[in-house]
């Protein structure tokens, strides 16, 4: 299994699949009441832990942005793919945008009140989940809350179509969520509560709410 060039396949996959993307998950909050509950209970958190602002990280086109803006937070989306954001501030042009990689948050310590990441570490390799989640604790505050959503398994399969039948090269890591609960105590976080997703179509996914020590 090769992933030396696999931030770069990624950036190129999403750029390809942007348009067809954002049609496809658009709406699709509406019809995922568990996601919205997490969503929900992750703005209330955010709003506790301070004033400031809130990152979602692997935005994708904005539409879960958007969502936790009309929760009330002052939320921004990053995001690898120049495509995705420019679908994203086309589509959400009232909200803030900016291309930047989770390996690499160009963001100030313990500047954020709330990080979100919904089935985005899916494409992080198991040697940089790391050097990930030690930037999520460095950008956000004491106590503020980090919320992850990914799909559960034990596999790395590689992606080569999606999204509209377009072609793509993009690895997909499915991880227990205890695992990844262990990693995340490791880069200083307590994690403090999981749900498991089992829909009738598609692969398990967890929900992880963790927050960064004091």
């Amino acid at each position: 299994m090769t992933t030396d060039n696999w931030l770069a396949d990624t950036r190129t996959s999403y750029d390809t699949v942007a348009v067809s993307y954002a049609g496809q998950t658009r709406e699709a909050l509406e019809s995922a009441p568990y996601l919205r509950s997490a969503l929900a209970l992750f703005a209330e958190l955010a709003s506790e832990s301070g004033a400031g602002p809130v990152a979602d990280v692997g935005c994708g086109p904005g539409h879960v942005t958007a969502h936790l803006s009309g929760l009330g937070l002052d939320v921004f989306g990053i995001d690898l793919s120049p495509a995705m954001i420019d679908v994203a501030r086309r589509e959400h042009p009232t909200l803030r945008f900016e291309v930047g990689s989770m390996t690499d948050l160009r963001l100030a310590d313990a500047s954020l009140a709330g990080l979100l990441t919904f089935w985005s570490l899916i494409h992080i390799p198991d040697r940089e989940l790391k050097g990930v989640f030690e930037h999520f604790h460095r950008v956000l505050r004491p106590r503020a809350p980090l919320l992850l959503g990914f799909h559960i398994g034990d596999t790395a399969t590689l992606k080569t179509k999606g999204y509209g039948g377009h072609a793509m090269n993009v690895w997909v890591y499915r991880r227990q969520p205890e695992q990844v609960a262990d990693r995340l105590r490791d880069a200083g976080f307590a994690v403090e509560a999981h749900l498991v997703l089992t829909p009738a179509e598609g692969p398990p996914g967890a929900i992880l709410f963790a927050r960064r020590h004091p």
